[in-house]
């Protein structure tokens, strides 16, 4: 038992700037510590998670000071789930098409028939035909998963990832529609509860889909976003965008950190709006094939459907 003598508690001012206007200010904000002391960031994190704050831009502690006092809170609050006992899927995939361009400087994929009905006919019985088709593209097609094999040489390919970790994941989306600028920063992030979660960002970008703007000015996640979504636990990392990585420059932060990790990336989503916050699970399972890092897979949501 912790003598209560020992207990101590931070007591703080703090303003936070909102990315879209506005702001909020506290004064001699106290909270429970387990050490002698807290950082600046630490605290930062904790306001904007606790008070579950959204778009938030500068936040900055003031007149901080330790002091002895017995500890108030004896856990933290339970994330709210979507109620309901039915599942209702949601397609979060865009469809692959003959010409279809994901990447400029990729070719689109051809989709042709290999045996069409017609010539089927020659093999079977009168009345009796079938299609078989054949398609030729690049693996980076329409939406996909990004396997650790995709960036790292010795990571697993999508032939090695288990099912557990792409199936009926336990979801959240995060919201950054709206939001000033392109880059989707780490404090985005910190209002979330994310560890053994599919972490979704819905930025809006796939109603561009198959427009040239698709492929200018895209939103992205920041080098500190990846490092604190790996820190904090999340399973898996999806966005409704052309790359999760900045493609102006030739470095790829996120997908080193999040596949060096072990933690599949998903591009190019959509209807991540017609999701909940949180209440579903997620699943992207590519074909089994050997030696591939990305291959296309059929997104969804089940609704009602998180444990």
């Amino acid at each position: 038992m912790v003598n209560e003598a020992s207990e101590k508690r931070v007591q703080f001012d703090f303003e936070i700037d909102f990315s879209n206007g506005g702001g909020i200010q506290g004064q001699e904000f106290r909270l429970d510590i387990d050490g002698d002391d807290i950082n600046d960031q630490e605290l930062a994190d904790y306001i904007v998670k606790d008070l579950r704050l959204l778009m938030v831009g500068n936040v900055r502690i003031l007149n901080k000071k330790v002091i002895l006092e017995r500890h108030k809170r004896a856990g933290t609050q339970p994330v709210e789930e979507l109620g309901g006992t039915h599942s209702r899927f949601i397609d979060l995939s865009h469809s692959i098409t003959a010409g279809l361009i994901t990447y400029k400087g990729f070719p689109a994929p051809l989709i042709c028939d290999f045996l069409s009905r017609e010539a089927s006919k020659q093999f079977y019985d009168e009345g009796t035909s079938f299609q078989i088709g054949k398609i030729e593209m690049v693996a980076n097609t329409g939406t996909y998963l990004d396997s650790p094999f995709h960036r790292f040489q010795e990571g697993n390919d999508i032939s090695q990832l288990d099912l557990p970790c792409l199936a009926e994941l336990e979801a959240v989306v995060v919201r950054t529609e709206g939001m000033p600028g392109r880059a989707v920063d780490r404090r985005t992030f910190v209002p979330i509860d994310v560890r053994g979660k599919a972490v979704l960002v819905h930025t809006g970008w796939a109603k561009h889909w198959a427009t040239d703007q698709y492929f200018e000015g895209h939103s992205f996640l920041t080098e500190a976003a990846a490092v604190y979504l790996k820190e904090q636990g999340a399973v898996l990392v999806g966005i409704d965008s052309l790359n999760i990585d900045d493609t102006s420059c030739g470095t790829r932060p996120l997908h080193t950190v999040l596949l060096g990790a072990g933690i599949p990336i998903v591009e190019h989503l959509c209807n991540l709006h017609l999701l909940p916050v949180t209440g579903f699970t997620f699943t992207a399972v590519p074909v089994k094939v050997k030696g591939m890092g990305s291959f296309p897979v059929r997104a969804f949501a089940s609704l009602g459907a998180a444990q």
